[in-house]
């Protein structure tokens, strides 16, 4: 039917240009900065909640769990969820299978590759599985960002790189207005090189 042409238009023109700890000082900045700083502030909560808006095929909310993990000595005492949002269907079942060609995994250094990811053998060669370890602090659902945000809780950490920058001026102001409200009271929000939070 016509929703269905109107998917895959969508999933034709969200541009899907994604790697393993892309923009990697994102990632070094929320392992030495956001995080150490979250974990001393919760004196009596033990939950994070961190979301990657736009998140493609999933090597955005696959960096942010391994940095989590690598962060977070004793993650198992701690009630951490990511959650994984995008627009295209297509793309959220790549990221739940969450199988990838080596090439995605360019750059990434050779003891997280042994830590955090199977390589795949026979028919799989030149393909990398991630481990459940990681996939478990994920959760991936479709969602419209125009639409509403059925999400409850409020998010310490957003993730939302390169996806206003799709969206005329009015609608990024909107979004960004919408997203600091879906922040906790200190919640710190990353956005990419390519986006700008001025004249917001």
């Amino acid at each position: 039917g016509s929703a269905d042409e109107l998917e895959q238009f969508t999933n034709l023109i969200t541009t899907n240009l994604t790697a393993f700890f892309r923009e990697p000082h994102h990632f070094d900045f929320l392992k030495q900065n956001i995080l150490p700083e979250l974990l001393k502030k919760r004196r009596d909560s033990t939950k994070i909640r961190i979301w990657s808006a736009g998140c493609s095929t999933g090597e955005e909310p696959y960096s942010i769990a391994i940095a989590l993990k690598e962060a977070i000595p004793n993650i198992g005492s701690w009630d951490i969820k990511i959650l994984a949002t995008d627009l295209d269907s297509n793309v959220l079942a790549h990221g739940k299978a969450g199988v990838y060609t080596e090439d995605r995994l360019n750059g990434i250094s050779e003891e997280r590759l042994k830590k955090w990811f199977y390589k795949g053998k026979g028919r799989h060669q030149g393909n990398v599985k991630v481990h459940e370890e990681i996939q478990e602090l994920i959760t991936f659902e479709q969602l419209n960002l125009m639409g509403s945000w059925p999400m409850k809780s409020k998010f310490d950490v957003i993730f939302c790189r390169n996806v206003v920058i799709y969206f005329d001026r009015p609608t990024q102001t909107k979004l960004f207005g919408r997203f600091s409200t879906a922040l906790a009271k200190d919640g710190r929000m990353i956005v990419g090189h390519s986006e700008t939070l001025n004249k917001v």
